[in-house]
């Protein structure tokens, strides 16, 4: 094929329109091919070309035309294999000599929707403006306050409770011969099951979403926590299943089962119920997605490889969509009848069952419906900065609820209700978005919340993610993580080490132990968190100050 000419060469893309540009610096360059092999969308290639160089030499010079054949590093302008600024070319040069260079004039948005298909993408919406959660500060700190309340000396006791929590007047319970209260094993009441967990869970990212290495790099640093350390950090499986060696092992008891509207995985799980020598610690019923309302789930055809297949019962290579809604479920008292009960009864009602929400307006009519239920044992919402593996652009950056009000608003009607004792509220979605996982997961629970679920924060931390907020990466979606994160090519794989996740996770869950101690000392609070605690909080903003019901400091 010849050179492209005339009309066609005017609907070809410059570099000027894509996101990165790539800078080669061909005076460092030794051709030693490893920023072409790694890249994993082959956005840059070997070419060859040949120059005209112009020289003159001698007493009296004259100018002489040569040509010579060079081979270069080019950067491809075609939509399908454009930059996307993950620097693994960068990583892997031994001589500085390329990086991707963002480009801030780029009309990316314009063309992103080639094929008439709306453009998908893994990572986090694309929002340059700090969340609400990173401006909150913690300003009721006590000059006063007992010195066996600093943080470095005082024994805490960081817990919560993930199940409902029946009202003492409830409670079956009586008093004994010697004054003390003791179990009426004849009263005839429910008594729902409930879980001590740290405050900090791993979110629902799935065998499927996460590569091999990077799952199980996770489960052994949660079976690591809670067995040498302590600490009862719970992991959610997402959807689609776990491997059933790990659903008949002793190590189930650290995580949640999390059924979604695909019913992806379920085969194994049910298959695996009488071999369980464990109870899960809860079972999660997926609603919705805080990065993508209403759209439901997605699993892209390049992921479903072998082991996808055979764990969630289904060809490989097929898209694997689950509806936004369940199709057992088409209210929420459906869902409380149908769902909750049937897992709360596969379980011998053993196991607390609770839905996850993404958040919205609507939040307060499901806290409404499950408050009256006595075997809901919790909702957890999820807000619009909540990550994801594969979504639609305009859901990311044009959809969703933030977190912070989501949790604030139902833990006041509960407050009304005389209930924020009784339904623990789980809040997620950009928590840790700047690195400050502490301080968010501190601020949510002073907001209400009783625990805070935490997901691409981790990605981030344990192994490294590229992704960010400005399109960077976000490969998730495609199967071609650089990293090795999100897929499942043994290829791209097998450049992660699972020990090595394990440990940054230890590292991360003792770093944010320590930061929580700090925040929560001053306040006093060292066997109990400081839930709805939010005398303790301001913000610099008059407007959220209002919304949220907090002072107003600036």
């Amino acid at each position: 094929m010849g050179p492209v000419k005339g009309p066609d060469k005017n609907h070809q893309l410059t570099l000027k329109e894509l996101p990165y540009i790539i800078r080669w610096r061909d005076d460092r360059c030794t051709r030693c091919g490893r920023c072409t092999a790694v890249c994993p969308l082959k956005a840059i290639a070997p070419e060859v070309r040949v120059e005209r160089v112009v020289s003159s030499e001698g007493m009296v010079p004259a100018p002489k035309v040569t040509r010579r054949v060079v081979s270069v590093v080019s950067q491809v302008n075609d939509i399908d294999r454009y930059c996307t600024g993950c620097a693994m070319c960068q990583l892997v040069c031994p001589n500085a000599a390329i990086e991707p260079e963002f480009n801030p004039e780029h009309k990316f948005l314009h063309v992103k929707n080639k094929g008439g298909d709306a453009y998908k993408r893994g990572g986090r919406r694309n929002d340059p403006n700090p969340s609400t959660l990173d401006m909150l500060k913690f300003t009721r700190i006590s000059m006063l306050t007992d010195p066996a309340l600093d943080a470095g000396r005082h024994e805490f006791h960081l817990r919560t409770y993930l199940g409902r929590i029946l009202p003492p007047k409830d409670l079956p319970l009586k008093a004994g011969g010697d004054g003390r209260l003791v179990v009426d094993k004849g009263a005839d009441v429910f008594v729902p099951p409930v879980r001590q967990i740290y405050p900090i869970m791993i979110g629902s990212m799935s065998v499927g979403a996460l590569s091999p290495p990077m799952w199980e790099g996770l489960a052994m640093g949660v079976a690591y926590l809670n067995e040498q350390l302590g600490m009862p950090v719970v992991m959610a499986s997402g959807e689609g299943g776990m491997p059933p060696r790990l659903l008949k092992s002793r190590f189930l008891k650290y995580f949640i089962l999390q059924i979604a509207s695909g019913y992806f995985g379920w085969d194994e799980i049910i298959r695996s119920l009488p071999h369980m020598v464990e109870d899960p610690a809860a079972i999660e019923i997926k609603y919705g997605q805080g990065a993508k309302p209403g759209d439901g789930g997605l699993l892209m055809s390049y992921k479903v490889l072998n082991l996808i297949a055979s764990i969630r019962g289904v060809p490989m290579f097929v898209d694997l969509a689950s509806p936004p809604t369940h199709q057992t479920k088409y209210s929420i008292e459906e869902a409380v009848a149908k769902m909750i009960i049937s897992m709360s009864m596969a379980w011998g009602f053993r196991v607390p069952v609770y839905p996850k929400i993404s958040g919205t307006k609507t939040a307060k009519a499901v806290l409404n419906n499950l408050a009256r239920n006595p075997y809901a044992a919790a909702l957890s919402i999820d807000g619009e900065d909540g990550g994801t593996g594969a979504a639609y652009n305009v859901s990311m950056d044009k959809m969703g609820h933030p977190i912070a009000m989501n949790i604030r608003e139902c833990y006041l009607d509960l407050v009304r209700q005389g209930k924020q004792n009784e339904l623990p509220l789980i809040g997620s979605g950009g928590v840790g978005k700047k690195g400050n996982l502490a301080a968010n997961a501190a601020a949510l629970i002073m907001l209400g919340a009783s625990a805070v679920s935490v997901g691409k924060y981790l990605m981030q931390s344990t192994a490294g993610c590229l992704g960010d907020e400005h399109n960077r990466c976000n490969l998730c979606n495609t199967g071609r993580c650089p990293r090795g994160i999100t897929t499942q090519d043994p290829k791209l794989y097998r450049r992660l080490d699972s020990a090595k996740v394990a440990e940054r996770l230890v590292d991360v869950f003792k770093a944010a132990d320590t930061e929580l101690k700090k925040i929560f000392a001053p306040l006093g609070r060292s066997t109990e968190l400081p839930i709805g605690m939010s005398d303790g909080l301001s913000v610099g903003n008059k407007e959220i100050a209002d919304a949220l019901g907090i002072s107003y400091a600036c």
